[in-house]
């Protein structure tokens, strides 16, 4: 006989959604269950932002030795360890992990239950000799890397991001499948690192970010020596000896790969490695989702504003509903089912608040509207500010200059998005998140004082740059006359 457990919340998957749903359950009192089928932490912690992020670092130090004769510094010779690296990287998520393990969530009393969950009907899930009938489910289970459908992929090893960080040996000549934000900072480090790099993308590589933004990064990024493919197909993939060949279609107009064309080249890669990084999929295969009257929507679970599935019992966040995959918009959504679940408060998610960044060298971030977005909803009727890293006095001394800010705002001066590349566009793009979410106008950035010399200071400057076009209002000629003449 399975044991019966009726808690107020069950949360099915212990990535960094579902875990903060856990924790803040059990910080207002409710009773929880948190099942996890793998690792605690899920893949931001042991394949994803973590190890990632660890391993940028190990980079941008080999980069900063390889550049620092341009300060007046002598270095040494660049030597990396990659064993050493791999070291670091296991450290750092060794670090993180007790924040996420089970012994802490049992702590906060959580009953953690390591296993496969499954519906077996609309109020029941059946996992490790357990039934749980809770009040309210959560479903949190992430995504996995997507195998794109390449003649020959299947009898090759190729590593998916799930497995690229368990290499303590430098790959010599890393093959990398996808230009979208993981092929490429994957791509940049291990190129830092010393790695030969290749990256293969079907279409433009970072594509769904500003285009004028991605060109600064990417001219940066094949400047270092990384060999991007744009707008190329891959014919096959085979062994070849102790290497993998990647058969490639280079589109020489810049038009379809798929197309056929005399106007294309053909091209042979050898790697020592393959890294699979095209995309991701939701989470949804044997979770009894139909048992469970959960209804799908293009492969991911489908959710309301307030994040309910089609069974009103059970909320669905993260990846698995196949929206914005990123950790912090996990961890948004989570904060609207707790509001919504435990005390029945109206919920809506908002994406137009919802930064993301990047993280190459420079890095890319956006939030809002880009250009090309709100020049399809608004038309004329926007203005679009830049400011570039070169006019900052900071970005001058770091020799950081190859960087540019945008604003987007309507002519009324209401903020619609922001897009920035250049060092630390993470971290400043949080002021244009903060002045979406509050709803406040470009006035807002010209009323704060920041610290000279920083990069901050070109927030600034793009709020200024909106009355620039002001200036020569006839009112405020009279008033400058009349100013004139006061005593």
């Amino acid at each position: 006989m399975s044991e019966i457990l009726q808690p107020d919340i069950c949360v099915i998957g212990a990535g960094s959604g579902g875990l903060t749903v856990a924790a803040a359950a059990r910080a207002l009192g409710a009773s929880v269950v948190l099942i996890e089928r793998d690792k605690m932490g899920g893949d931001c912690l042991n394949t994803g932002c973590v190890p990632s992020k660890a391993l940028i670092a190990a980079a941008k130090r080999a980069h900063t030795i390889q550049h620092a004769s341009g300060f007046g510094v002598s270095a040494v010779e660049l030597k990396v360890n990659f064993g050493r690296v791999n070291e670091h990287v296991k450290n750092v998520i060794n670090t993180i992990a007790p924040h996420d393990s089970v012994e802490r969530f049992e702590g906060l009393g959580a009953k953690v239950i390591q296993g496969h969950a499954k519906f077996i009907d609309k109020r029941t899930v059946e996992v490790e000799g357990y039934q749980i009938k809770a009040r309210r489910f959560v479903i949190a289970t992430g995504s996995s890397a997507a195998v794109p459908p390449v003649d020959g992929l299947d009898g090759v090893p190729y590593l998916p991001n799930e497995n690229i960080f368990e290499l303590s040996r430098k790959p010599a000549h890393l093959i990398i499948i996808g230009g979208g934000p993981i092929g490429m900072e994957l791509a940049q480090a291990h190129s830092r690192l010393g790695c030969e790099v290749s990256v293969v993308e079907m279409f433009d590589p970072l594509g769904k970010d500003d285009p004028e933004l991605t060109a600064i990064a990417l001219r940066k990024i094949a400047a270092e020596g990384v060999n991007i493919f744009a707008r190329t197909k891959i014919e096959k993939v085979e062994k070849k000896g102790q290497n993998i060949a990647v058969s490639i279609i280079r589109d020489a107009d810049g038009g379809d790969a798929e197309a056929d064309s005399d106007d294309k080249s053909k091209e042979i890669l050898v790697g020592s490695h393959l890294l699979v990084a095209a995309g991701r999929k939701p989470n949804v295969e044997n979770l009894g989702l139909e048992e469970a009257g959960v209804k799908l929507k293009n492969r991911a679970i489908r959710v309301k504003p307030s994040m309910k599935t089609t069974n009103s019992r059970i909320y669905a966040i993260g990846d698995v509903t196949g929206g914005l995959q990123f950790t912090h918009m996990a961890g948004y959504q989570a904060g609207l089912v707790v509001r919504n679940a435990l005390f029945g408060l109206p919920v809506r998610q908002n994406t137009s608040i919802i930064p993301w960044s990047t993280y190459t060298d420079p890095e890319i971030a956006q939030v809002g509207l880009n250009e090309i977005q709100a020049t399809k909803k608004y038309g004329k009727n926007i203005k679009v500010l830049r400011a570039t890293f070169a006019q900052n006095d900071r970005a001058i001394a770091e020799k950081r200059t190859e960087g540019l800010a945008k604003l987007i705002t309507d002519k009324k001066g209401n903020i619609l998005g922001a897009g920035i590349v250049g060092a630390n566009a993470g971290e400043l793009v949080s002021f244009f998140s903060y002045a979406i979410a509050n709803k406040m106008k470009v006035s807002s950035l010209t009323k704060f004082v920041a610290p000279y010399p920083t990069i901050t200071e070109i927030v600034k400057r793009l709020g200024v740059a909106f009355y620039s076009d002001k200036l020569d209002n006839p009112w405020l000629s009279r008033l400058r006359r009349f100013n004139k003449l006061l005593p």
